[in-house]
């Protein structure tokens, strides 16, 4: 699409240099793009000719577009990044903010605690996360809990205000969660214990915790005291299982970020694995909407920017199962492995992703079947059928002048589409332009054929037409001794009303109505499928009049030629060995001597026309 005059004045003021680019209509910014150089980027939506649809759809809505131009392509990402996620222009992938993500604090107060908020301010202690989602950061809040007698009251613990007494203990104490530092029954450096380890288990390291655990249960075991050697064991449990979940990869990796993408026409499918001291510590899905015609590495790599800046990655390792333009990432390298553990990793993620995509696909799929039954019940509400309309059957009369007169039916099975059992119809019985009895033929023979196959009948009958094609449809239903076992109506193109048999009133359904809708697409699908059956027949018939025309030449041999060739001009351009070659030496002399004809009568009309001419003037 060529640009305005307008729009090719600000291309060509654009300059050759690296920069981020905006496009505006005239309510705002519609999108956002990065350039390595501005002016050939920009150019190409208005020369390129194999567009998709989205993006001839943006170049035909762009007014006015502005710059900004950056030292680097790296600056560009970044700029990019930000305006994205400021304006949200409407032909952007539109990345999430990460405002609302939850996070766990460790307090900095003389005994720590541990709450889960989603605020983050500096100075108020150490912040682990962000975590995936609510679900994820309850889990291990629970379960620190289990591990750790940690406090959970306000008080200020100042070593003034436990000597002076000024707490009493609470219930927490008395069921054994707390071990009362408040009133001084815990000390400082055990409590701190207790906080260094924690630190381990937030950060993905569980050796220094289950060690703890574990000397503790054999030292308890050693004096014989059972029950609380018991007590520890249930926690190095759960440790076990906890890191069960987490995944261990391999002692060999450390900290790595782990991005695959797989996406269809409609949405891209994302998984982030954040991987620390070997265990999988946070995994995400996301989905994303396409746009434009975004290859599934521009879509990955603003979104690897996002994620390692909410999740608060320092990984110097990514790995991702497509190819990512350079990342502003100094001192981190980008990588597609083959082989080893790095590539089970990335499988491991490619099969999550995988899923992720599969699973809504699925839901899609669950969803229209829904709304599927949903519509063939209003159709058997507005109809009052007996049963529910899950094959449906419509046809149409199509003919020029009664010239090449031929039918259409189509099938909806379960309110869809069936294209397997579309059906074409030659009218043999009736001569000239007669919608009333070519609906009488097709129907019969549609059903006389069904029957005498032992197929399925469908519940419902749609005729293209008012009372009149209704009624020889009913009649050659009744004829075939189906009358009762399947419904028939009329749907009338000039107020879209409903006919139904032995009603001279028609029935209106309400324009919004479901049931209406599908009638019409189902009509409207009956008059294409029949009118580019008839435009063929009807093209095909012209060609082969030509043809048969020529004496000596019959019906076989011009489809033959015609099937192959498609038309009478490119038949005109063979050779003499090729036509030889194609209907045999007798039948290509005819064809030649008629072709030569042709040109001789061709090449002396305007002679003949012009000695007419002549005549008259004199």
């Amino acid at each position: 699409m060529a640009a305005s005059a307008d729009l090719q004045e600000q291309i060509n003021r654009l300059p050759h240099q690296p920069g981020v680019y905006r496009y505006f209509d005239d309510e705002g910014i519609i999108y956002v793009g990065k350039a390595v150089d501005l002016r050939k980027r920009v150019s190409s939506y208005f020369t390129k000719q194999d567009h998709n649809k989205k993006t001839q759809q943006l170049v035909r809505n762009i007014k006015r577009i502005e710059f900004t131009i950056v030292d680097s392509e790296s600056d560009a990402f970044l700029l990019e990044n930000n305006l994205i996620k400021q304006y949200q222009p409407k032909y952007n992938i539109l990345l999430k903010d990460g405002k609302t993500y939850p996070y766990l604090l460790l307090t900095g107060e003389r005994f720590p605690r541990l709450i889960p908020t989603r605020n983050k301010q500096p100075g108020q202690g150490q912040y682990f996360g962000p975590y995936a989602n609510q679900g994820a950061l309850n889990v291990l809040v629970e379960l620190l809990r289990a591990l750790y007698p940690l406090r959970t009251c306000t008080y200020n613990l100042s070593a003034e205000n436990v000597e002076a007494g000024k707490f009493k203990v609470c219930l927490e104490y008395h069921i054994g969660n707390c071990k009362a530092p408040c009133v001084g029954q815990e000390d400082e450096a055990t409590y701190g214990q207790y906080i260094q380890q924690i630190r381990q288990v937030l950060g993905g390291d569980l050796r220094l915790p289950k060690q703890y655990f574990r000397e503790r249960m054999t030292a308890a075991a050693q004096e014989m005291q059972y029950e609380l050697a018991h007590q520890f064991k249930q926690k190095l449990d759960k440790l076990d299982e906890f890191q069960a979940k987490s995944t261990i990869v391999s002692a060999t990796l450390t900290n790595i970020d782990v991005f695959s993408i797989a996406s269809n026409e409609k949405s891209a499918f994302v998984n982030y694995f954040k991987v620390m001291n070997g265990s999988i510590i946070l995994t995400q899905n996301l989905e994303l909407t396409k746009k434009l015609d975004e290859t599934d590495g521009e879509i990955l790599a603003p979104l690897i920017m996002q994620l390692r800046q909410e999740y608060e990655s320092e990984a110097r390792e990514i790995l991702t199962n497509v190819p990512v333009d350079d990342l502003p990432l100094p001192g981190v390298s980008v990588a597609q492995p083959q082989i080893g553990d790095k590539r089970k990793l990335l499988e491991l993620s490619i099969k999550n992703v995988l899923y992720a995509r599969k699973e809504k696909e699925s839901m899609n799929e669950k969803s229209k079947d829904i709304n599927e039954v949903r519509i063939m019940e209003q159709i058997k509400k507005d109809l009052r059928l007996t049963e529910l309309p899950k094959h449906i059957e419509c046809f149409d009369n199509s003919n020029f002048q009664g010239d090449v007169p031929v039918a259409a039916m189509v099938c909806f099975r379960n309110a869809r589409p069936s294209k397997k059992d579309y059906r074409h119809y030659h009218i043999k019985t009736v001569i000239g332009p007669n919608d009333f009895d070519s609906m009488y033929e097709v129907v019969h023979r549609r059903y006389r054929r069904l029957t005498d196959e032992g197929a399925s009948l469908p519940q419902l009958v749609i005729v293209d037409g008012g009372k009149g094609q209704l009624s020889m449809a009913v009649k050659a239903i009744k004829d075939l001794n189906l009358w009762g076992q399947l419904a028939v109506i009329g749907i009338a193109k000039r107020l879209e009303e409903i006919y139904v048999p032995n009603d001279p009133l028609p029935l209106y359904i309400d324009k919004k109505s479901e049931s209406l809708r599908l009638f019409q697409r189902m009509r409207d699908e009956v008059h294409r499928f029949g009118i580019t059956f008839h435009r063929d027949r009807r093209d095909a018939a012209t060609l082969k009049t030509e043809l048969t025309d020529v004496k000596g030449l019959g019906p076989v041999t011009a489809d033959k030629l015609l099937s192959k060739f498609k038309s009478v001009k490119k038949i005109r351009e063979l050779t003499e060995a090729q036509l030889v070659a194609e209907v045999g030496k007798a039948k290509a002399k005819v064809l030649l001597t008629h072709f030569d004809q042709q040109e001789e009568a061709n090449s002396s009309a305007p002679l003949a026309q012009s000695a007419n001419n002549d005549k008259v003037v004199s």
